[in-house]
């Protein structure tokens, strides 16, 4: 079974592969584009396929937007299992058949996909909900065909050593990644939980509830929910509000929570009867820690300013620039594409696609995207095009203008709260510690200083050098003690302030600057430290 499965992938590669270099050779003419014959070639090749080649689309940055396109719509035409068969698992999951933990379960399914299936419930106290069933063998499936793959790759690269390039074994690595975390309920259990809580009190974002006692790592349970998809023409006059309420829920997520739902395509969002907006399928999320968020909040104001040379500094600063790069042929590149967006109208400005035209400005060779930034390239563009289809005439310029800068601003200053507080907290610390401290080095210069009187009695040089230095150390002490004082002092939100600072503090920092130039001085004269 497994030499046939691999004889399957191997010929299936092989002759693509082959197809496409006759016509790259223009030995053969083609009757499709090969983006449609190797999305076809996937589709035949079974879920395992379907589902890297989906992850492989994310590489905006190395591929063709045909290929992209094509990639990114790959479906994969699977048959949902017997409804015995998700009983069974459900049983083995949670420890207790479907008809003890439900009043009632629909073994037919609702719909069904290449990694699980779903199927209606009702649970005891009424509510209506729907449980994602994971197909037993699908693990094994993919771990073999992963296997596989890359045998065939490797065949591959040693036949045709221009796909190197393309590192092609690190992005299936990349892939499999997300479809090992897309398999564990568990990950898109967790992740519903934070959105759920931050989105909880939203007037125009709902996240439904996940049940997490009844979840595993092959069954989900959440609340059943639905309305129009977000594409749908009766929506009409509703909209621009509703464009305006996505990129709200999208800049929230960037900026404030750094967690961003991954995959905004119409069959994921609903909007209900209440007008909000229902997001669906959490098994691809992207993740920004505070640092990233600063620098794309960097990128976005330096795309809106069109400026240059802030772009290609927030461009370094996301660090996905390496090798031995050339920094006037990128800044020429992005003097490019901000002349070519000058020439737009603001309603045609698209912060996705200027990212993309950046990211390829180095033909691949020079850009390393980290996964969250591909995930990222993913969301902007799906989240413009939802945007542009609910208001042809949304200015996103506008909308991140309008939004991004407070919102990131309101992120940074709670950031900055929180290091304030670390400051406080290690200050204090330090301060209890300093009798300590200050008792060991004087209990150090003391035992110095009686050894040297035993041993160089008479020396007066050596004499005046060691008191010079135990200044220098008690001054320095000093200086030590004001600055963490001056520090918990800056805490307080009474009393006279000055500078927006409180005067005791300002006076205590100002004694320790002055005590540190006094130093400084003295150490200068000296001509040593």
């Amino acid at each position: 079974m497994v030499i046939f499965r691999f004889f399957q992938i191997s010929v299936a590669l092989w002759a693509f592969a082959t197809w496409w270099l006759l016509v790259r050779l223009h030995l053969l003419r083609p009757a499709e584009h090969p983006a449609r014959r190797l999305s076809r070639v996937l589709e035949r090749l079974g879920t395992t396929f379907v589902k890297l080649g989906q992850g492989v689309g994310l590489r905006r940055d190395l591929l063709p937007d045909e290929y992209v396109a094509a990639l990114e719509s790959l479906q994969d035409h699977v048959a949902p299992f017997p409804g015995h068969i998700a009983v069974a698992e459900i049983t083995r999951a949670l420890g207790a058949p479907p008809g003890e933990l439900f009043a009632t379960f629909d073994e037919t399914p609702l719909a069904a996909a290449s990694i699980a299936q779903v199927h209606g419930a009702r649970l005891k106290d009424g509510t209506e909900v729907v449980v994602k069933v994971r197909r037993p063998d699908i693990r094994r499936q993919v771990t073999q065909d992963i296997r596989l793959l890359r045998l065939t790759i490797r065949g591959l690269s040693r036949m045709l050593p221009f796909l190197s390039r393309y590192q092609l074994l690190d992005v299936i690595d990349e892939a499999e990644q997300d479809l090992r975390r897309e398999m564990d309920f568990r990950e898109e259990a967790r992740s519903m939980q934070r959105f759920g809580d931050a989105f909880r009190d939203s007037p125009t974002i709902y996240i439904p509830l996940v049940f997490t006692d009844l979840s595993t790592d092959s069954v989900l349970v959440q609340a059943r929910s639905g309305g129009q998809r977000v594409d749908s023409a009766s929506l009409g006059e509703q909209g621009p509000a509703l464009a305006q309420a996505l990129v709200s829920a999208y800049l929230h997520q960037f900026f404030v929570l750094g967690l961003f739902h991954g995959d905004p395509h119409p069959g994921n969002l609903f909007i209900m009867e209440d007008g909000r907006i229902c997001f669906h399928d959490f098994g691809l999320v992207g993740y920004l820690d505070p640092e990233s968020r600063r620098n794309l909040a960097s990128f976005a104001q330096a795309f809106i300013h069109q400026d240059a040379d802030w772009l290609l500094d927030a461009y370094l600063d996301m660090g996905v620039l390496a090798g031995d790069i050339d920094l006037r042929v990128y800044r020429a590149g992005l003097g490019r594409v901000l002349e070519d967006y000058a020439r737009l109208p603001l309603k045609d400005w698209s912060f996705a696609v200027a990212f993309m035209r950046i990211a390829r400005l180095g033909h691949g060779r020079d850009v390393r995207f980290p996964r969250n930034q591909m995930v990222l390239m993913r969301t902007l563009f799906l989240m413009e095009t939802t945007v542009r289809s609910l208001d042809p005439g949304f200015n996103l310029l506008d909308g991140l203008a309008g939004q991004a800068e407070s919102i990131a601003r309101t992120a940074f200053e709670e950031r900055a709260a929180t290091g304030k507080a670390r400051l406080t907290h290690e200050a204090g610390i330090a301060l209890q510690d300093l009798p300590d401290t200050l008792g060991k080095w004087l209990r150090q210069a003391r035992q110095q200083g009686l050894e040297v009187q035993i041993r160089h009695r008479g020396l007066q040089d050596l004499e005046q050098h060691l008191d010079r230095s135990s200044n220098r150390v008690s001054l320095a002490l000093l200086a030590l003690g004001l600055y963490i004082a001056g520090a918990l002092l800056a805490t307080l939100e009474s009393g006279f302030q000055l500078a927006g600072m409180p005067l005791p503090s300002l006076i205590a920092l100002g004694l320790a600057f002055w005590v540190t130039l006094r130093l400084l001085v003295g150490i200068s004269r000296s001509g040593r430290l």
